[in-house]
């Protein structure tokens, strides 16, 4: 295979009208030679060798594109997105651009989507009705959707046959191929395409725009291998691929220096980080306790999956530290028949044992949790197991969602024989059960005082500033704005169901911090 095949990038060309016509006129022009994602090829797990590229550099003769010009992103979906958007963001920057707040002001708009639910792709499609007057306002903007919807067959064909206003699309593969994209779509009266339906490459040092100075995402790896049935990522992420330990470990110091005081990292699968290699023995428990020994407060990690959680890790957890007491944990179901049908290749009893080693090992841990209901098949029986899985567990809280269909996973091909009403009602009953256990937890830090990692102002009231605990429980309350950025004690004096409102402990003051 020459390397043309195996980057399989496709660049659809589609002429359009020198004049501005109306859309429906401007339909009859738009040509395009399309050869589309291919979801076959993104299904393929061979022995195709990952591309490590380790420095990356913005070409010389892209550089000052963006002078004078505005960018705005908008996005959507999961961390792996907003870590996706920072990216970008510092590619923009390094083109010249500047950041701007609201699409009215933007010469470029990238859309950087989600695929994982139906209704994550709706709000992308609605955003774009929503652009297309202000492209004809504005001829020389330039539109794009980026991030896991574009790696869609079906996506990409609806673009084309009802949004001929898009200027650009490309995958997950190729964010450092954005200069490039941004020259093309330039250059030409043409709309690009470039979708990379592959394995997938690892780009290190690409330049990145952070929010804030408190918390940072790190990848350290990417794709995902589980194929879990109802789960279109493996699909749009590629293979398992990790970064390599030194360039991970280099990141998280530079991060400690500049004052960071947060770092999670990231993968589709996290706790898959490692398995690639074939040169050295090395897994996330590795990576956890290098990391444990850098002067950063607070370490985490998500998204993790019950298969690939070993032992070494719950030890290395469990020497606390800087290492956070929260874990997400997703189990989908409590039920072992549709784990099956799910394809999680665990059980309910493995998970339950997992769960039995991290509390063993670490008791004072917080655990959450997500989970499907109205799973294809799903009986009243198997949702019930569902819900005395989450009770026997205890879990802090959970993201829950009515299942629906990705097109291209197995699961889509399955009758979704569950009526909807009836997935109401248990969407309804558990998140009834998930709201009881949360306010129980919540009401436990009733007189305590624990420390926060303040993040800024809470949304509902500027006086106030709002962050977060060790277990991810958020706190509002009163301080001067320059502890904003900081680790510090909050007495809590009032418990709800999501957060916690409490009263600032000035460092003078002695206090032991549950």
């Amino acid at each position: 295979m020459n390397e043309k095949q195996r980057m399989q990038s496709q660049q659809v060309q589609a002429e359009k009208p020198a004049d501005k016509k109306s859309e429906k006129d401007y339909s009859k022009y738009f040509q395009a030679v399309y050869v589309p994602p291919s979801l076959k090829d993104a299904k393929k797990r061979g022995k195709e060798e990952v591309k490590y590229e380790k420095d990356f550099a913005i070409p010389e003769e892209f550089r000052g594109m963006g002078e004078g010009k505005r960018f705005y992103i908008r996005t959507y979906g999961c961390q792996m997105n907003e870590h996706d958007t920072e990216v970008m963001a510092g590619i923009f920057m390094a083109l010249g651009y500047e950041a701007c707040e609201s699409v009215q002001e933007a010469d470029v708009i990238l859309l950087n989507t989600c695929a994982i639910r139906e209704n994550a792709e709706n709000k992308v499609f609605g955003e774009l009705g929503h652009l297309k007057p202000l492209k004809l306002e504005k001829p020389d903007l330039l539109i794009g959707v980026c991030g896991c919807m574009s790696q869609e067959e079906s996506v990409v064909n609806r673009i084309l046959a009802k949004h001929h206003f898009v200027d650009m699309i490309f995958g997950t593969h190729n964010i450092h191929r954005l200069p490039q994209i941004l020259n093309e779509a330039y250059m030409s009266k043409e709309m690009v395409i470039e979708v990379w339906s592959k394995e997938g490459d690892v780009i290190e040092n690409l330049p990145k725009v952070r929010k804030g100075q408190t918390k940072a995402w790190v990848n350290i790896m990417y794709g995902c291998d589980k194929f879990c049935t109802y789960c279109i990522v493996p699909y749009t992420r590629g293979k398992e691929r990790s970064r390599r330990p030194e360039e991970i470990i280099q990141e998280v110091r530079h991060l400690a220096s500049q004052g960071y005081k947060e770092i999670t990292l990231l993968g589709q699968n996290v706790n898959a980080y490692g398995k690639d290699f074939t040169d050295l023995d090395y897994r996330l428990g590795d990576l956890m306790d290098e990391i444990r020994k850098i002067d950063i407060p607070r370490v985490r990690f998500t998204t993790s999956h019950p298969r690939d959680f070993d032992d070494h890790l719950i030890e290395v957890l469990a020497k606390g530290g800087n290492l956070v007491d929260h874990i997400h944990l997703p189990v989908q179901s409590g039920s072992t028949d549709i784990l099956k049908i799910m394809a999680r290749k665990y059980t309910r009893e493995h998970y339950l044992e997992l769960v039995r080693k991290i509390k063993a090992a670490i008791p004072n841990v917080s655990l959450t949790t997500d989970i499907i209901v109205g799973y294809p098949n799903e009986t009243e029986e198997q949702f019930e197991e569902t819900i005395s899985l989450y009770k026997e567990v205890g879990f802090d809280a959970a993201y829950t969602f009515i299942y629906s269909p990705r097109e291209g996973t197995p699961a889509a091909k399955m009758k979704d024989n569950v009526p909807l009403e009836i997935k109401k009602d248990r969407l309804q009953r558990l998140n009834a059960i998930v709201n009881e256990f949360s306010a129980q937890k919540m009401k436990e830090y009733a007189g305590k005082v624990v420390e926060v990692l303040v993040e800024g102002e809470s949304k509902n009231n500027p006086e106030v500033l709002a962050g977060y605990t060790t277990k991810n429980k958020l706190v509002n309350f009163k301080a001067p704005k320059s502890v904003i950025g900081q680790v510090v004690k909050v007495k809590i004096t009032e418990t709800r169901t999501w957060s916690l409102n409490g009263e600032w402990v000035e460092e003078a003051a002695a206090v032991k911090v549950d």
